[in-house]
């Protein structure tokens, strides 16, 4: 009878672990942070931040899945001087005017287990969309302790060139190699 009674509870955990259902998330934009560094002449490693970014993502841990929509705002750069941000966001560079939004789409995460580990995305920047693959090097989801709700959180990073997306301006002074990394955390809807 403990037997049967433990088989059958077993079993309905894992038939509704089984069905549970992909679940959405806020981008929380006061805890998300799209950093970038490249080489300044050899000199240096310039880096920067966008301040603004936005979207949504979709989990469903128990698929080992999930999909993300975010949208970076190319005006927010900062490098820290605001006389290179205004270069930064003009022609040469972002053409914020032309290109408001920098967007990274995905429906394709990878899982080791319960953690994500990967996601393999399209990056568009400039008007060109290009594959990128985000390596996460740390993902966790649980309860948050002043929100009172659940809550998820990466660090995630990636190469590329910046050339490939049709910014070449000062190459190959300003370096073309641009290292990203994305901290984000979102909140369940």
């Amino acid at each position: 009878m403990k037997h049967t009674l433990i088989s059958a509870a077993l079993a309905l955990g894992l038939s509704t672990a089984a069905h549970a259902a992909p679940e959405n998330y806020s981008i929380d934009p006061s805890h998300t942070y799209s950093h970038w560094s490249l080489s300044h002449l050899g000199f240096s490693m310039q880096q920067g931040r966008f301040n603004k970014t936005s979207g949504k993502i979709t989990l469903d841990m128990a698929a080992k899945s999930g999909s993300a929509d975010i949208s970076i705002d190319a005006a927010s750069i900062d490098s820290g001087w605001p006389k290179r941000d205004e270069h930064l966001r003009g022609e040469d560079f972002f053409n914020a005017t032309q290109f408001p939004s920098l967007t990274f789409k995905s429906s394709k995460f990878q899982f080791k287990g319960d953690k994500l580990v990967a996601v393999d995305g399209q990056l568009t920047m400039l008007g060109v969309s290009k594959p990128v693959k985000l390596n996460v090097s740390h993902f966790h989801c649980g309860n948050h302790p002043m929100a009172n709700k659940p809550w998820c959180g990466a660090a995630a990073s990636a190469s590329i060139k910046r050339s490939d997306f049709g910014m070449s301006k000062y190459l190959p002074g300003v370096g073309d190699e641009v290292q990203i990394t994305i901290q984000v955390e979102a909140s369940k809807d």
